[in-house]
């Protein structure tokens, strides 16, 4: 057998070989590696490397050494379940970087960083001003975790006791020109209704190049022509259009009826719909 066939037969193998293994570790070792993962992958890099090109060498011998070193995070992971020690030596700890608005410096020389390099990794957070800053750990996988003082934090809903709706992930209805039936199911909806909404904002299903579907039940939709503008949906503002012309309906109502009991009848409503109003228009303007 040629030397090149050889090498491409070698390659081909150890490209499943070496994607099977990482299918195996999960996604963890993709994501998040400990300083112990990140040796073994080099190390199963380079048996790899040696054996494909190494012709000389058994291949088969590679095979066993890479399968022996990606069983190492594995029952390292399994251990690290079991024991907090462990897992702290293995993955290590997080470590305080900024507390009560104050820089712990001697953390930033233990791990080596300079100011330089946390106030970047701040900005990267949002963040400006270190007196902004509650606490802030250096996590194991060198992310840096923060959390700011309670008057710096964003204002929510429930700051200010408002109720909002719960909102569940969009749903993808259309893409690159083809209508998803599957995501249509979910939500309750059918392929007329979707036309009949793309063709409401004067374009066709072909035109489409994504089409999304919110918790609210609004279509939004990215065009193959980025030239044209499509609307924003509107189905929110006109609820909420319709709701306050009905309550100034029934005003007027009251104000123009001479009946007692219907005029009590009209401001009481009213002041329901005003009330229902005031709950929704966050909702509706959101």
């Amino acid at each position: 057998m040629p030397e090149w066939l050889e090498v491409v037969i070698r390659s081909l193998l150890f490209v499943v070989v070496l994607f099977l293994i990482t299918k195996w570790l999960g996604k963890k070792q993709l994501s998040e590696l400990s300083f112990f993962e990140y040796v073994v992958g080099i190390t199963i890099g380079s048996i790899g490397a040696e054996v494909i090109t190494g012709l000389e060498r058994n291949m088969f011998n590679g095979i066993i050494g890479i399968v022996v070193f990606a069983a190492i995070p594995f029952l390292a992971g399994l251990l690290s379940l079991k024991s907090k020690t462990f897992r702290d030596f293995i993955e290590g700890r997080a470590t305080v970087f900024i507390k009560d608005g104050k820089i712990m410096e001697e953390n930033l020389k233990k791990e080596k960083y300079t100011t330089d390099e946390l106030l970047e990794l701040l900005r990267k957070r949002d963040v400006f001003k270190v007196a902004d800053v509650e606490f802030a750990l250096l996590e194991p996988t060198g992310d840096l975790s923060v959390m700011l003082k309670k008057e710096n934090q964003p204002l929510t809903p429930k700051d200010v006791n408002l109720t909002v709706a719960s909102v569940k992930e969009p749903q993808t209805v259309i893409m690159d020109g083809e209508i998803l039936d599957e995501p249509l199911a979910t939500i309750g909806r059918s392929r007329s209704w979707l036309k009949t909404e793309i063709e409401k904002q004067g374009v066709t299903i072909e035109n489409v190049f994504l089409g999304q579907l919110d918790s609210d039940g609004q279509l939004t939709i990215d065009l193959f022509d980025d030239k044209l503008q499509v609307p924003s949906p509107q189905e929110k503002p006109l609820i909420l259009s319709t709701m306050k012309k009905c309550q100034a309906d029934l005003e007027l109502f009251a104000l123009g009826t001479e009946a007692k009991e219907a005029k009590q009848m009209y401001s009481k409503n009213s002041e329901k719909l005003q009330e229902a109003i005031n709950k929704v228009t966050p909702i509706l303007r959101g």
